[in-house]
Protein backbone atom coordinates (compact mmCIF):
# COMPACT_ATOMS: atom_id res chain seq x y z
CA UNK A 1 0.00 0.00 0.00
CA UNK A 2 1.37 3.38 -1.00
CA UNK A 3 1.54 6.20 1.50
CA UNK A 4 -0.46 9.37 0.67
CA UNK A 5 2.64 11.22 -0.54
CA UNK A 6 3.66 8.46 -2.98
CA UNK A 7 0.06 8.21 -4.16
CA UNK A 8 -0.08 11.98 -4.72
CA UNK A 9 2.79 11.84 -7.19
CA UNK A 10 1.72 8.65 -8.93
CA UNK A 11 -1.82 9.87 -9.62
CA UNK A 12 -0.57 12.89 -11.62
CA UNK A 13 -0.84 12.66 -15.42
CA UNK A 14 2.24 12.52 -17.63
CA UNK A 15 4.35 14.53 -18.37
CA UNK A 16 3.58 16.35 -15.09
CA UNK A 17 4.24 13.21 -13.05
CA UNK A 18 7.79 12.73 -14.35
CA UNK A 19 8.56 16.42 -13.86
CA UNK A 20 7.17 16.37 -10.30
CA UNK A 21 9.17 13.25 -9.40
CA UNK A 22 12.34 14.95 -10.61
CA UNK A 23 11.50 18.14 -8.68
CA UNK A 24 10.77 16.04 -5.59
CA UNK A 25 14.29 14.58 -5.62
CA UNK A 26 15.78 17.96 -6.46
CA UNK A 27 14.00 19.74 -3.57
CA UNK A 28 15.10 17.06 -1.09
CA UNK A 29 18.67 17.42 -2.39
CA UNK A 30 18.42 21.14 -1.47
CA UNK A 31 18.18 20.13 2.19
CA UNK A 32 14.40 20.34 2.44
CA UNK A 33 12.24 17.89 4.39
CA UNK A 34 9.19 16.49 2.59
CA UNK A 35 5.75 15.96 4.13
CA UNK A 36 2.24 15.40 2.78
CA UNK A 37 0.05 18.22 4.09
CA UNK A 38 -2.96 20.10 2.76
CA UNK A 39 -3.35 17.42 0.08
CA UNK A 40 -0.02 18.32 -1.56
CA UNK A 41 3.72 17.79 -1.23
CA UNK A 42 5.04 20.33 1.28
CA UNK A 43 8.72 21.04 1.86
CA UNK A 44 10.15 22.36 5.11
CA UNK A 45 13.38 24.18 5.93
CA UNK A 46 14.56 24.38 9.53
CA UNK A 47 11.23 22.86 10.56
CA UNK A 48 9.16 25.63 8.96
CA UNK A 49 7.02 25.56 5.79
CA UNK A 50 9.23 26.55 2.86
CA UNK A 51 7.50 25.63 -0.39
CA UNK A 52 5.09 23.20 -2.00
CA UNK A 53 4.87 21.38 -5.29
CA UNK A 54 1.51 21.31 -7.01
CA UNK A 55 -0.30 20.66 -10.26
CA UNK A 56 -3.64 22.28 -10.99
CA UNK A 57 -5.69 20.15 -13.34
CA UNK A 58 -8.16 23.03 -13.74
CA UNK A 59 -5.57 25.41 -15.17
CA UNK A 60 -3.24 22.60 -16.35
CA UNK A 61 -0.30 24.29 -14.61
CA UNK A 62 2.57 22.80 -12.63
CA UNK A 63 4.17 25.10 -10.08
CA UNK A 64 6.27 25.51 -6.97
CA UNK A 65 4.81 27.89 -4.39
CA UNK A 66 7.09 29.66 -1.92
CA UNK A 67 5.62 30.41 1.49
CA UNK A 68 7.56 33.65 2.05
CA UNK A 69 7.23 34.71 -1.56
CA UNK A 70 5.82 38.10 -0.59
CA UNK A 71 9.30 38.95 0.75
CA UNK A 72 11.05 37.88 -2.46
CA UNK A 73 11.60 39.75 -5.71
CA UNK A 74 12.40 37.64 -8.76
CA UNK A 75 11.10 38.16 -12.31
CA UNK A 76 9.89 34.54 -12.58
CA UNK A 77 7.85 34.62 -9.35
CA UNK A 78 4.17 35.50 -9.69
CA UNK A 79 1.79 36.53 -6.91
CA UNK A 80 -1.53 36.55 -8.81
CA UNK A 81 -3.67 37.88 -5.99
CA UNK A 82 -2.14 35.73 -3.28
CA UNK A 83 -1.23 37.58 -0.10
CA UNK A 84 1.91 35.71 0.94
CA UNK A 85 2.79 32.98 -1.52
CA UNK A 86 4.49 33.53 -4.87
CA UNK A 87 4.77 30.77 -7.43
CA UNK A 88 6.96 29.83 -10.34
CA UNK A 89 5.12 28.07 -13.15
CA UNK A 90 6.93 25.24 -14.90
CA UNK A 91 6.35 23.64 -18.27
CA UNK A 92 6.91 19.88 -17.96
CA UNK A 93 7.34 19.59 -21.71
CA UNK A 94 10.43 21.81 -21.69
CA UNK A 95 13.73 21.71 -19.82
CA UNK A 96 13.28 22.88 -16.25
CA UNK A 97 14.93 26.21 -15.38
CA UNK A 98 17.22 24.72 -12.74
CA UNK A 99 19.44 27.80 -12.62
CA UNK A 100 16.38 29.96 -11.89
CA UNK A 101 15.09 27.49 -9.30
CA UNK A 102 18.51 27.49 -7.61
CA UNK A 103 18.43 31.29 -7.43
CA UNK A 104 14.94 31.34 -5.94
CA UNK A 105 15.63 28.59 -3.38
CA UNK A 106 18.85 30.31 -2.31
CA UNK A 107 16.98 33.61 -1.95
CA UNK A 108 14.18 31.95 0.03
CA UNK A 109 16.57 30.16 2.41
CA UNK A 110 18.01 33.53 3.46
CA UNK A 111 14.59 34.39 4.90
CA UNK A 112 14.78 31.55 7.47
Amino acid sequence: MLNPLENYFLKQPEPQQSCMLFLRKWLIAQGLEEQFKYMTAMYYFKGKPFCYLSYSSKSNKLYVGFMKGYLMKHPKLEQEGRKQIKVIYLNPEKDLPIKTLNEIVKMAKKLY
